[in-house]
């Protein structure tokens, strides 16, 4: 159980690989089919330009050859084109372009912007014509070439987005159904610590009216008392509870009296509450419990021996409860995965209960709870942050 991050963060990293691999591939073998597509282009310009060499010769041809070139000239239908003299002059006379918008045609400036741009994508192709003059014949890529070369770095976005959106939706499945899982364990908890807590209660009714003085029977209703409020804070996860505006100094007090009787006597616990009320909405059981998990960890981390502080203080419109002991401390490891079902530390437990006191503050008051400072050796200083009413 104390592997299962270690076993996520392996998971996570594969995934990650895996999805990089994916859409590295996408890119290279998207880029590989346009590289040949614009060498597919480059051969029917030069076919192009040839069908141009053959029309300007002066040598008699046949219809039908002539109706090849002429149709070798019009076939190119996407390609950008242009037929300069060996100075780069454009010819002007039909057929002398091609798939070059008129309004660029009428402007020289900007058709001489057109030229010097399909000069440095593209070497022209020279053509030889009679006194041993030159043409060049300009192009560019396509509009199709154009947007392909958007194509893998979008193919590759819609395939991150994918992997993350399916990422996201296992996740909030997975996180529904610990929900579930520990709100149905919880209620079950409660269910069958009711059931002798019921009992209990009934003959210790009869326990005091035999013996209504006893030290002894008085110490074991305060037990059943405890059961009791325990049974309540099971009963309670998994459904909305009710936040009152109590004073928080009360339930704070209150938690701290119970509890500086049940730890170590080598530990000096102490709380430090302000000098005036607070009413923050809370659900008093379970705030209690988050306080219990606090302490009994801090209790741990320590062995039983040193010293435990609780403070209570406003700062920004917010309620700042810190548990701060002198125990062992965390790595910055530890510390990361402290609040992660099924992790501990210890060689006994579940590792449940710091996951529970953070599902009690930030889904049923709102609030957050983080380890705001630890350092091995030195100890750690838990802090809950609750919006004041």
């Amino acid at each position: 159980m104390k592997n299962r991050p270690f076993l996520s963060r392996i998971n996570n990293w594969f995934v990650f690989t895996l999805l990089t691999v994916i859409v590295a591939a996408l890119i290279v073998s998207s880029n590989i089919l346009i590289k040949n597509l614009r060498q597919k282009e480059a051969e029917r310009i030069k076919v192009f330009a040839t069908a141009i060499k053959i029309l300007q010769d002066n040598q008699q041809k046949s219809s039908e050859t002539q109706d090849l070139l002429f149709a070798i000239l019009t076939e190119n239908d996407q390609i950008p084109s242009i037929l300069t003299d060996e100075n780069k002059q454009p010819f002007i006379f039909d057929g002398s372009s091609r798939n070059i918008s008129q309004e660029i045609l009428n402007n020289p400036l900007e058709l001489r912007k057109l030229i010097t741009k399909m000069e440095s994508n593209y070497e022209p192709f020279e053509i030889e014509v009679a006194n041993g003059k030159k043409q060049l014949v300009f192009y560019d890529n396509s509009a199709l070439l154009n947007n392909l070369r958007y194509y893998p770095y979008f193919l590759g976005l819609l395939v991150f987005s994918y992997f993350l959106f399916s990422f996201w939706f296992l996740r909030t499945i997975k996180k529904t159904d610990e929900g579930y899982l520990w709100a149905g364990l919880a209620k079950e908890t409660a269910h069958q610590i009711g059931t002798p807590l019921s009992s209990m209660i009934g003959w210790m009714e009869i326990m005091k009216l035999e013996n209504p003085d006893s030290e002894g029977v008085h110490e074991i209703e305060k037990d059943i008392e405890r059961l009791r409020t325990i049974s309540e804070r099971f009963s309670k996860i998994g459904s909305v509870p009710e936040l009152n505006d109590m004073n928080f100094n009360e339930t704070i007090q209150e938690n701290y009296n119970y509890l500086k009787t049940r730890i170590s006597r080598k530990i000096n616990f102490s709380l430090h509450l302000p000098t005036y009320d607070i009413l923050v909405p809370h659900n008093r059981i379970l705030m209690s419990w988050v306080i219990e998990n606090l302490v009994k960890n801090a209790v741990d981390a320590m062995k039983g021996e040193g010293i435990l502080q609780m403070y209570v203080f406003e700062r920004n419109k917010n309620i700042l409860i810190e548990v701060k002991d002198t125990g062992s401390g965390m790595t910055k490891q530890q510390s990361r995965n402290a609040f992660k079902p099924g992790y501990s530390t210890k060689k006994r437990g579940w590792g449940l209960g710091l996951s529970l006191a953070k599902r009690v503050i930030q889904e049923y008051h709102n609030g957050d709870i983080k380890i705001s400072q630890t350092e091995i050796g030195k100890g750690t200083t838990f802090r809950i942050i609750i919006r004041k009413a």
